[in-house]
């Protein structure tokens, strides 16, 4: 009997970088499965992120680095999701000849379908192998909770509202929790520091196996507005989100994930003015020192290049720089984490064929 060893670095999340042509129909492939959220950043000049999911539809699109409602293009920015990949229309922002390209995409479990679990009916794509659901909902503008289809808590919740320009807000559980507040909340599109304490932005409860909670605030439930949510809860060997607190040494902390990581989102918390920065190891593929970021809240281009960062390890992630933006002493910082697996290794037992 032959085995064959599978390979699951790819089933759930992918980084796929592209060059520009600035024509229509610039199919990318290679991506491994259809992606439900694909995240695209010109990384050669200052343009806006995009984001796209398949709950809302190809055609709607938002910026990370604003806090714009969403916008609407059948055919200029993202034209469709494909089995592999994605094409692309004509837009700058995804594809201006010449320029270079990265694109995150996770896969969730298509448009979604009905869920009512929480006082808001939510339409739901949940992929509860990877521990990742989109979740689009109406708001209420009185405390409610909203279910995510995960059926494990999520550690970290992510909600735009879409008609209507207030900013992202992200529920980091393990922050909120190592404050003893869940009001607590950070700003996607801000280099603010962490805020929220008697907010009315989430409610001081924390997350359960089937709900998220939002209170009355306009930014996540108001009366008769739209909003999307990106729901994350860690999985072994694949997934982690936590905190960690900085050290000011080049001999930097250490911080532990039980897996090489693959894309890594960081934002200092205790004071504001530090950008959410990410790196992934498709950009910077000439091993340790990682280099290149891209700013989250900034329309800017890729920096980094040059400069000493972190290592990535087999288990994690090691500080190699002193500035406050990573690694500041005594700073408390928060971060996203996705690796190269499902269940704590590359590969998963061989099967018959």
């Amino acid at each position: 009997m032959a085995y064959t060893t599978i390979n699951k670095s790819t089933d759930y999340f992918n980084t796929k970088l592209y060059t520009g042509n600035g024509n229509t129909d610039h199919a990318q492939t290679g991506v491994g499965f259809q992606p439900d959220w694909t995240w695209i950043k010109d990384r050669s000049a200052a343009e806006s992120h995009f984001v796209f999911d398949a709950v809302r539809g190809h055609s709607k699109y938002i910026f990370p680095n604003g806090n714009n409602a969403e916008g609407t293009d059948a055919t200029g920015i993202l034209k469709s999701f494909d089995s592999d990949g994605f094409t692309l229309g004509t837009n700058d922002g995804v594809n201006k000849n010449s320029d270079n390209y990265v694109a995150w995409n996770w896969k969730a479990n298509g448009q979604g379908s009905s869920n009512t679990d929480g006082d808001i009916t939510s339409t739901v794509s949940a992929n509860t192998t990877s521990g990742f659901s989109i979740v689009k909902y109406t708001g209420t503008g009185s405390n409610a909770t909203v279910g995510h289809g995960l059926g494990v808590a999520p550690q970290v919740v992510l909600i735009k509202e879409l008609n209507g320009t207030n900013n992202w807000l992200m529920s980091h559980q393990p922050l909120s929790a190592s404050l003893g507040d869940y009001t607590r909340f950070l700003t996607l599109n801000s280099t603010g520091a962490v805020s929220g304490a008697g907010n009315v932005v989430f409610q001081n409860s924390a997350f359960t196996s089937s709900v998220f909670n939002v209170g009355t605030s306009a930014g996540s439930n108001g009366s008769g507005q739209n909003y999307i949510a990106y729901c994350f809860a860690s999985k072994t060997g694949y997934s982690k989100f936590g905190t960690y607190t900085g050290n000011g040494n080049v001999d930097g902390t250490f911080l532990y994930t039980g897996f090489k990581p693959a894309w890594i989102l960081f934002k200092e918390t205790s004071q504001s003015g530090q950008s959410w920065y990410i790196w992934d190891t498709k950009r910077d593929d000439n091993g340790n020192p990682l280099e290149e970021y891209i700013a989250v809240d900034s329309n800017g281009a890729e920096g980094g290049s040059g400069s000493t960062y972190m290592d990535y390890n087999s288990n994690g992630v090691k500080m190699r720089d002193t500035g406050t933006y990573l690694n500041g002493s005594g700073q408390t910082y928060v971060y996203m984490a996705f690796g190269q697996s499902i269940v704590g290794s590359n590969n998963v037992p061989a099967v018959a064929r």
